[in-house]
């Protein structure tokens, strides 16, 4: 081998060792996978009422929650919030109540033979903007602050210009105890 393809493959060799170190060296950003289940925190009411002003009166928050009210099939059982398989959601009678925790813990923990619990599926951002969203069916989101825009043609009346609703819990069946 001559001297000067030694010089070569010693030069290779000593950058692919530099490389190496380098990048083993290099501290990896650290990242967290596993959403945050709900937390007893989240359903405080002075917390409920920070969220509903933070998410409730954010477009863009709203819009979000939209987003993931058709990312997680919720259309599927409450047809646009105008009921189905499920209650409807745009009227003023609530099974649980239409307060923004009780939304929000209904989401996150589900409910016997409806809502699958999302809260291990879901960090406590999404869940409050999908609660904001729900709410907002029922014409509880501000005017100013409804999401109006659809990517597509509009094909139903915006939330921001329905009827605002006052939804009260159901009053629970005499032979059951479960709310209707």
């Amino acid at each position: 081998m001559s001297s000067r393809s030694h010089d070569v493959a010693r030069f290779a060799w000593v950058t692919m060792l530099l490389v190496a170190l380098t990048v083993g060296g290099c501290e990896r950003e650290s990242r967290k996978f596993e959403p945050s289940g709900p937390d007893a925190e989240a359903l405080d009411k002075n917390v409920a009422s920070a969220m509903v002003d933070q998410y409730e009166r954010n477009a863009y928050a709203l819009a979000t929650g939209k987003r993931l009210w058709s990312w997680y099939n919720c259309d599927g059982c409450h047809a646009n919030g105008g009921g189905g398989s499920g209650p409807a959601l745009m009227d003023d009678v609530w099974i649980y109540g239409g307060d923004a925790r009780t939304i929000y813990q209904t989401i996150a923990e589900g409910r016997p033979n409806g809502v699958p619990a999302y809260g291990e599926r879901m960090p406590k951002d999404q869940l409050w903007q999908l609660t904001a969203y729900v709410r907002s069916m029922a014409g509880l989101a501000p005017q100013g602050a409804a999401p109006n825009r659809e990517d597509a043609f509009l094909t139903r009346t915006p939330e921001s210009f329905m009827d605002s609703q006052k939804p009260d819990s159901a009053k629970p069946s005499s032979r059951t105890g479960q709310p209707q």
